[in-house]
């Protein structure tokens, strides 16, 4: 979890305990900002999760593009023992 994450999910710990300390009034400000808040926290993780996932292509893209050598060794140990 990023450190902004933690900051987003603590804001949020305390705007629970602050409607619990003043019942009532402090519900109709508290569920929206969490409401807020969870969503936010979702976004920086959807955002997070579509970087992790451009890096893993443009990753697999550069395996394919290189050229494999194996030594005559390699080539032993992959041929089949039929």
């Amino acid at each position: 979890m990023s450190g902004v994450s933690l900051i987003v999910v603590a804001f949020l710990l305390a705007l629970v305990a602050m409607s619990f300390a003043f019942v009532g009034g402090a519900v109709v400000v508290a569920l929206p900002l969490v409401v807020i808040g969870i969503s936010v926290v979702a976004l920086l993780d959807f955002n997070r999760r579509r970087k992790q996932t451009r890096q893993l292509g443009e990753f697999r893209d550069q395996a394919k593009a290189e050229q494999v050598e194996f030594t005559e060794r390699d080539k032993e140990t992959l041929a089949s023992s039929d």
